[in-house]
């Protein structure tokens, strides 16, 4: 694969938190407390994770969204700036708060638990999206979460659209969605957890006897639905791809890593993908990318912090051969 750094524009739309993030030996049951080991305050939200993600990786990225300035505002905007994501498009509230995800990430695997407090990111409108119609139409990518309202979403990927521009849906948290906003999408990105509720009634018991027969059959559905491409991330067992030049379905392998912290991988994945798609690499070329990337991301701390730079990923990404 060529990880050579090629000119890629992407435009992300999407949430700005800040990420309260607690550490301990375990997660906690209901009802129960734990002493934690450690804890910080780091930005995130999804939108601003797959933006930094897609920065480190090589592109040229902007973010479209809104964002509170009460507490943490500014601190979150100048984050951004700091990791050369442009918030030229990013709206500011002095009357509002900034979304705040509360994290719990256990010491041992990494597992973690998160509630998201949307704040600004629950007024993002279209009018909002309009405005950076003229970024989003000279982008080569465009991508979404579910962190943002989804009429926000559904105008920047008709714009996208207007302008032959390739839209990327990371489905996360899923909901039910429109079907003129998956007629739109070209990638929906899920992991099994989520495309299992997105399919609803369509998997039958036989459908989820494992975590690869899920993904296999949850793709054949959620394509049905408009995606061009359907891409299930499945953690250590690697990702399944459907789509134009995979007609029958394609398993990438995971490559091991010792798992430190999880959170933030799918967004390091999605990142990932954005810029293989934007530099015109293959679908599976664009896929492993991602996966490299979130791979190195969980064996460090942390999440935007743990994001690798291009420079980190070659013999990471070289040695994956998809199977």
């Amino acid at each position: 694969m060529n990880l050579e750094k090629a000119a890629a524009t992407v435009v992300v739309v999407g949430s700005i938190n800040m990420d309260l993030v607690a550490h301990a030996s375990r997660l906690p049951a209901p009802g129960e407390t734990l002493i934690g080991e450690a804890f910080a305050g780091t930005p995130g939200g999804k939108g601003g994770n797959q933006a930094v993600a897609a920065s480190r990786l090589g592109a040229d990225v902007a973010l479209v969204g809104r964002v509170g300035l009460r507490q943490h505002g500014h601190e979150l905007l100048a984050a951004l700036e700091q990791e050369h994501v442009s918030t030229d498009a990013i709206h500011r509230d002095d009357a509002a708060w900034p979304g705040v995800a509360v994290i719990m990430v256990a010491r041992d695997g990494g597992e973690n638990a998160i509630v998201v407090v949307p704040g600004s990111n629950a007024d993002l409108t279209p009018a909002d999206v309009e405005a950076a119609a003229r970024q989003i139409q000279s982008a080569r990518v465009v991508v979404a979460q579910l962190e943002v309202p989804v009429p926000a979403i559904q105008r920047a990927f008709e714009l996208a659209r207007q302008a032959g521009v390739t839209t990327v849906l990371n489905a996360a948290p899923a909901q039910s969605l429109p079907p003129a906003l998956l007629a739109l999408t070209d990638w929906l990105v899920v992991n099994e957890t989520e495309a299992a509720q997105l399919c609803g009634d369509a998997l039958d018991a036989a459908a989820r006897v494992d975590e690869l027969t899920l993904a296999r059959e949850a793709a054949r559905h959620l394509r049905t639905l408009g995606p061009r491409h359907v891409l299930v991330t499945l953690g250590g067992q690697g990702a399944w791809l459907l789509g134009d030049e995979h007609p029958q379905g394609h398993h990438l392998r995971a490559t091991r890593v010792d798992a430190i912290d999880t959170v933030g991988a799918g967004d390091t994945l999605v990142g990932g993908l954005a810029v293989g798609l934007a530099e015109g690499l293959e679908p599976l070329q664009a896929a492993s990318l991602g996966q490299s990337a979130a791979a190195l991301a969980v064996s460090r701390s942390g999440v935007q912090q743990a994001m690798p730079y291009r420079s980190e990923l070659p013999a990471l990404a070289d040695s994956m051969t998809p199977a």
